[in-house]
């Protein structure tokens, strides 16, 4: 069992997938805390940087971009990713034999790579599942947890819209709230508040947004970016998530041609009752019906073509009669 895993191990190396989201920095340091708690030496890993957004929760300025090279993990714990190639290079670069890995996560996609697997797939979040596992860890709910718990299921919930959103997930965070998490903090925070070049981007998105057959996409070139002046590569999410709410939209997308490789970044949304985890999976990514996403080696219009057509193959295919 994981617990005895976790009772056993001595220093834990704790991954949150790439390009990180509310959920995966929320469940990240949820579980750093926990761990603190119960007197693990513990490293918090994600290979691209928490978005600033987020620094608001306890251990989230000291999230590495790599484990260290000289520690010895006794366990691995990955959170929120879908497979095995969602941690990045934080675990593939860990030298053989690999630490015992636990998998905890609520992706519909998963493809239980760990030697322990909790998958939910009808949790809410990666973070509503942790409500109840860290009570089962042995540590005791603090505010700060409650903070991150609470940022987890706002942000993967779009502050409860979505459909997976349940009885169980209401009483969750009405347990953190009781516990002190500020729910109209934490939505302003991780839901609204958004930096330069985030806004920056979206203008570059809106620019270039196309509409055909129930898909509304957009295309941002990494040169693009840096004529805007925009650095490093910022989140999609809030933007395709504004495609999909466009009105006679079935799925939205944004493709964005990272800076610092070659890989474009493909960000995915529907409505009911569409379903973009299917193509997501088709193009080597993964996620939840109404929320996925992939990487796809470039260049730019290449990647467009492919995801275009694939998405409007499933509108086609999954419109209701």
């Amino acid at each position: 069992m994981i617990q005895f895993a976790i009772e056993k191990a001595n220093r834990v190396l704790v991954i949150a997938h790439v390009d990180p989201d509310g959920d995966a920095i929320g469940s990240l340091t949820a579980v750093g805390q926990a761990l603190q708690q119960l007197g693990k030496r513990v490293t918090l890993v994600c290979d691209d940087a928490v978005p600033q957004r987020f620094h608001y929760l306890p251990l989230a300025t000291d999230v590495r971009r790599a484990p260290h090279t000289d520690a010895h993990y006794d366990l691995v714990i990955a959170v929120d990713c879908a497979d095995e190639s969602r941690m990045g290079w934080a675990y593939a670069a860990l030298p053989e034999p690999k630490p015992t890995l636990a998998n905890i996560d609520h992706h519909v996609t998963n493809t239980r790579f760990g030697a322990f697997n909790i998958i939910e797939p009808d949790a809410s979040s990666t973070a509503e599942i942790l409500c109840r596992f860290l009570a089962e860890m042995g540590a005791t709910l603090t505010r700060g947890m409650a903070d991150s718990l609470l940022t987890g299921i706002v942000t993967d919930t779009m502050g409860f819209r979505t459909t997976n959103v349940s009885a169980a997930t209401l009483r969750a965070a009405a347990d953190l709230v009781d516990c002190g998490a500020d729910i109209a903090d934490i939505s302003l925070r991780a839901l609204h508040r958004r930096p330069h070049a985030t806004a920056q981007m979206w203008g570059l998105g809106l620019e270039r947004m196309k509409l055909q057959d129930g898909l509304l996409w957009t295309s941002i070139p990494r040169e693009a970016l840096r004529r805007a002046g925009v650095e490093g590569s910022p989140s999609s999410s809030g933007l395709v998530n504004f495609l999909a709410d466009v009105e006679g939209v079935a799925m939205g997308v944004v493709l964005s041609e990272m800076q610092d490789d070659d890989k474009v970044r493909v960000g995915m949304r529907a409505v009911p009752p569409y379903n973009v985890a299917e193509v997501a999976v088709r193009l080597g990514g993964g996620g939840h019906a109404l929320a996925a996403g992939c990487a796809l080696e470039g260049p730019l219009d290449k990647a467009e073509a492919t995801v275009v057509a694939a998405c409007l193959e499933a509108i086609r295919r999954q419109r209701p009669r």
